[in-house]
């Protein structure tokens, strides 16, 4: 979609994106969502990194956006590296599988790489993020922060090298530990919707994060 705007999000966007990010992952992993409740208290999080919260907009109206956080790997030498984590990615549903989604990780994977950073790691659909050159993060003997290779754990290095030598086990932020109990007071500011299970996006997405190994 050649028309669609990349802009930086703005403080009077903030509900139209959580009201977007809401209907982008209601009932798609888990009964309801949380999403767009780790959006609202990530905003005022000092691991948020406002440079790389993006909005895409069509003829004037928002479409997805996109937020980074910083992340850490505690490395088997004792020493840091810091990196970068993204999410929650949403795009509203009627405009889903248009590109909106790649674009907005596109651009902000080059202007992560022009802040310097070192390194972008997530937990996604390895068939969906290795479009964008994501890895799985054993390949760099990265693993999860209880010590295990997950197929979900993916890693990007910004430039040749950058994981070389940060072998170890990967943080998220601790802002994406979402208390599901304050999410749900949260989520009454908004219409109500009816929560569901057994759908098979939640299924796949149990498949995927289930596929570990010790490391």
């Amino acid at each position: 979609m050649d028309n669609i705007l990349l802009r930086n999000e703005t403080e009077s966007d903030y509900f139209i994106v959580e009201t977007i990010t809401r209907e982008a992952f209601w009932n798609l992993y888990t009964p309801g969502c949380v999403e767009h409740y780790l959006l609202h208290v990530l905003r005022k999080s000092d691991q948020f990194i406002p440079e790389l919260d993006y909005v895409a907009v069509l003829d004037g109206n928002i479409m997805g956006n996109i937020v980074y956080a910083k992340g850490n790997i505690a490395g088997d030498d004792g020493e840091s590296c810091e990196v970068l984590t993204f999410g929650p990615v949403s795009v509203k549903p009627e405009f889903q599988k248009r590109g909106i989604g790649s674009r907005l990780i596109q651009h902000t994977k080059v202007l992560a790489q022009e802040m310097g950073f070192r390194a972008i790691l997530i937990y996604g659909d390895p068939g969906y993020y290795e479009r964008f050159g994501f890895l799985p993060a054993e390949n760099f003997k990265i693993a999860t922060s209880n010590n295990t290779y997950a197929v979900s754990l993916q890693a990007l290095e910004l430039y040749t090298g950058a994981l070389s030598s940060c072998s170890g086990l990967f943080f998220e932020g601790s802002i994406y530990d979402v208390d599901p109990e304050a999410a749900d007071v949260y989520d009454q500011n908004f219409s109500p919707k009816e929560k569901i299970s057994g759908l098979p996006s939640q299924e796949k997405f149990q498949q995927i994060v289930s596929k570990q190994k010790p490391r």
